[in-house]
């Protein structure tokens, strides 16, 4: 009979959880199959090897089941952060995962958001929805508990299940459509409050990335987007294989999303406007050969680019510099509403390839990009087909107009911040956001609390979400060889993985029994290979499994008394005595951790 050391659970189901895994720990045992071959639909590292190490199977895309390894390493990855919002003043609690449409319709957003919603209608006709956050369910929950602001501050966190449509699942289980995820509320009365409580829970989340084994996380400033609120951070991965794009600045550590990073043009208005005038441009439609026609340069042109709105085609002509490229998300946040790429029609009074600011005669609406403002000598279309302007003034020749930032920043840009031409633009995977909602959803949704004086207000309120699956896909992408994982000692599935080569031979046996008796009751989290297979077999599925920590007893060894102790890492490889590999494996877990 195995023994069995329950350590502390959360619930009654983690419990009884522990119990069964204290008695699957031989590797023999272990559900699901490791292999080799890479499977061919996997692009990214992570979602290779953790297909192959037997952590998870494909069920549907961007849905995933999860095998005993994954859900030890999700399971620690939860418990770290529920000690670091434990260490905030965070309460934990539960939200359904089905919610009534009414709830949504409350805050505006059943309707506002996409098709990345799952919506559906129970037996009586009752519209309902899938959760894939939970603002609304957070002040349904603490809207009649929040009455007077004698209750405030407070945060509520859950760990929960998401469902969200995404239209491109990708890489494993950095893009998923069903997700585990941290998300937590506070409640203030104050901006000020509020802004002091973000501060603790910025920490917070630094400690869980360096906790998690990826202190190289970095926090950036970003779009709110659907979430609203006026300040938002995304916690960022650096690595090649990240969708998102970060500048940062090299001289003063501004750091921010794309969507999010101010563009700044430097370049100076010319001290002579020339006169305007409409060349013939016959064929050359895009601004690279218009600019090659003419001998200018992309900088001094003044490019169209034109966006339907979602709700009724109506067009949206933006006129940006030509060497530039619009940032589609400042642009839909300045216009309020979702647009999409544009189909330009013969009746729609736009010249393709030929649209400029002057003389436009087209039902649109008109924006221009800062980096035009004050600028002049510059060629643009003319609003007919193969002709364009020369001698472009926008003070002169486009009266009225206003200019917001709309373009994306570049590589070599100038920093917001500290005025240097010092941005670099990198790949990241998005780990964890924070945001200052402030009272988006308590004034949609009517939660007040009367003050100290008697009055009504609105509570100011935080949100703050970490993918629990995607931080775990995020470890491996920054611990792994070509062989696999390697997983820190935080959040190994197992700390020690005992390898008896040779387990026909009956000291081999014997002595890895005895072992791995001894180290589990010492409360050491241990994976036993005892299989009559090859050593090369026994050494490929603990590359796969990734655990720290290896020991390796074998004929060789028990004739020169002693086991091999190595690092999954190999920055440990050792030979110990027998009487010694407890305390030496004791000390090294201490050390690792």
């Amino acid at each position: 009979m195995y023994s069995v050391r329950p350590k502390l659970c959360n619930t009654a189901w983690d419990f009884f959880i522990k119990l069964l895994e204290e008695f699957i720990m031989k590797l023999e045992k272990l559900v699901g199959d490791r292999f080799k071959e890479k499977p061919a639909d996997c692009v990214v590292d992570s979602h290779a090897l953790m297909t192959r190490g037997g952590y998870m199977k494909y069920v549907a895309s961007g849905i995933f089941s999860s095998y005993m390894p994954l859900k030890r390493i999700t399971r620690k990855i939860e418990q770290i952060i529920r000690e670091e919002m434990d260490a905030i003043d965070g309460q934990e609690v539960m939200f359904p995962v089905v919610m009534p449409a009414s709830l949504w319709e409350e805050s505006g957003r059943y309707t506002s958001i996409g098709k990345e919603m799952a919506r559906f209608d129970d037996r009586s006709g009752s519209p309902l929805v899938l959760g894939m956050t939970h603002e609304e369910a957070a002040v349904h929950l603490v809207r009649e508990y929040g009455q007077t602001y004698a209750k405030y501050p407070f945060m509520i966190y859950q760990i929960q299940t998401k469902f969200r449509d995404e239209a491109r699942p990708r890489a494993g289980l950095i893009r998923v459509r069903e997700f585990t995820m941290k998300d937590a509320y506070s409640f203030h009365t104050s901006q000020a409050d509020l802004e002091e409580y973000y501060e603790k829970c910025h920490k917070a989340y630094e400690n869980i990335y360096a906790r998690a084994g990826v202190p190289e996380v970095i926090s950036v400033k970003s779009d709110s987007g659907m979430m609203g609120g006026s300040v938002s951070h995304e916690f960022m991965l650096l690595t090649p294989i990240g969708e998102d794009s970060i500048a940062i600045c090299n001289e003063c550590n501004y750091r921010a999303n794309m969507e999010a990073a101010e563009n700044i043009s430097d370049i100076a208005r010319d001290a002579i406007s020339e006169e305007i005038k409409k060349v013939h441009t016959p064929g050359f439609e895009t601004i690279e050969d218009v600019c090659n026609f003419l001998g200018s340069d992309a900088k001094n042109s003044c490019k169209a680019v034109v966006y339907q709105r979602n709700s009724d085609d109506k067009y949206i002509v933006l006129f940006i510099r030509g060497d530039l490229e619009a940032n589609e998300t400042k642009l839909t946040n300045h216009l309020g509403f979702e647009i999409h790429p544009a189909v330009i029609t013969e009746e729609s009074g736009l010249h393709t390839g030929y649209i400029g600011p002057v003389n436009l005669d087209a039902d649109c609406i008109v924006l221009y990009d800062k980096s035009l403002e004050n600028r002049n000598n510059l060629c643009c279309g003319a609003n007919e087909d193969e002709y364009h302007l020369t001698g472009l003034d926008m003070s002169r020749d486009v009266e009225g107009a206003e200019f917001f930032d709309f373009a994306k920043i570049t590589e070599g840009g100038i920093c917001p911040v500290c005025g240097k031409k010092a941005i670099t633009v990198s790949r990241g995977i998005e780990v964890g956001n924070i945001f200052q909602l402030g009272t988006k959803y308590t004034k949609s949704m009517n939660m007040t609390y009367v003050d100290s004086e008697g009055k009504s207000e609105y509570p100011i309120m935080g949100c703050y979400g970490i993918g629990v699956g995607r931080l775990a896909a995020a470890i491996c992408e920054e611990h792994h060889d070509d062989y696999g994982p390697i997983w820190p000692m935080s959040v190994a599935p197992w700390q020690v993985h005992l390898c008896a080569v040779r387990a026909d031979d009956a000291e081999v046996k014997a002595f890895a029994d005895k072992l791995y008796e001894e180290l589990k009751n010492r409360g050491i989290e241990i994976i036993y290979d005892d299989r009559k297979v090859s050593a090369g077999v026994m050494f490929s599925d603990a590359d796969l499994l990734g655990v720290p920590l290896r020991i390796i007893v074998s004929p060789r060894n028990m004739k020169q008394r002693v086991v091999e102790i190595s690092s999954r890492d190999k920055s440990i490889s050792k030979s110990v005595e027998l009487d010694s590999v407890v305390s030496e494996i004791e000390a090294l877990i201490k050390e690792m951790k």
